[in-house]
């Protein structure tokens, strides 16, 4: 930006010596006087003309110009065509970096956003994946969930069936505890296996054994005493 400002600034200081040049081959150069002398008596009888018809006159006769006079007017008409196209020319310059400025950055700012929907894409990807998968372990934890209850009303079901379990106030109960024998008992059983020989009871009196626990079925004999 700075550079393109002093390239103009420097052309446009440049063109001023240039047309200064063009004015003095004007005089000493003979092609270019005669050159500068047709256009300048052109220009100046289009002038008379345009004027006499601005005030409604039909010119007749124009008197041409002096040859001093029509080479400086064109030299100095060619200076100005000069300097006026170097300007020009500086102007459709800038607005074509211009142009090629702004250009440059809408394809940049194109390039920025297929970069950011390219991401996005990737990123919406990413989340539908994730989701499908979140969906499958969710879907795998219900199933487990299911067989899981599945099981536990089938042992619920045959416990029931098979008596050892009961339902109670809506709570299931817990199972009956396992018959408890005496220590003596387990003692006079274990001696018994070690030594090999039979058990003998000795039935124990209601006082030494008030619970009754350890004592042998009674006998028929016994009941039809």
């Amino acid at each position: 930006m700075a550079s393109a400002k002093i390239a103009t600034l420097a052309i446009r200081t440049i063109a001023k010596p240039i047309s200064n040049i063009i004015k003095k081959q004007a005089q000493d150069h003979p092609t270019f006087r005669q050159v500068c002398i047709s256009i300048a008596q052109t220009m100046y009888r289009s002038e008379v003309r345009l004027r006499a018809n601005l005030l409604g006159e039909n010119p007749k006769h124009i008197k041409p110009l002096s040859e001093a006079k029509a080479i400086q007017n064109g030299a100095n008409s060619i200076a100005e065509g000069f300097l006026f196209a170097v300007a020009a020319g500086l102007i459709l310059a800038e607005s074509w970096r211009s142009s090629r400025s702004a250009s440059k950055r809408r394809d940049k700012v194109d390039d920025h956003l297929d970069e950011l929907t390219t991401k996005i894409a990737e990123v919406q990807q990413k989340l539908e994946e994730r989701s499908a998968y979140e969906e499958a372990r969710w879907k795998e934890e219900t199933l487990r969930n299911d067989e899981l209850a599945r099981v536990l009303s089938q042992i619920l079901d045959l416990g029931l069936r098979g008596g050892w379990l009961e339902i109670s106030n809506g709570q299931a109960a817990q199972r009956p505890p396992p018959l408890q024998i005496a220590s003596s008992i387990r003692d006079h059983l274990r001696e018994a296996e070690e030594s090999g020989s039979p058990v003998r009871w000795d039935v124990p009196t209601a006082e030494e054994n008030p619970s009754g626990l350890g004592r042998p079925p009674p006998s028929p004999s016994d009941g039809a005493h």
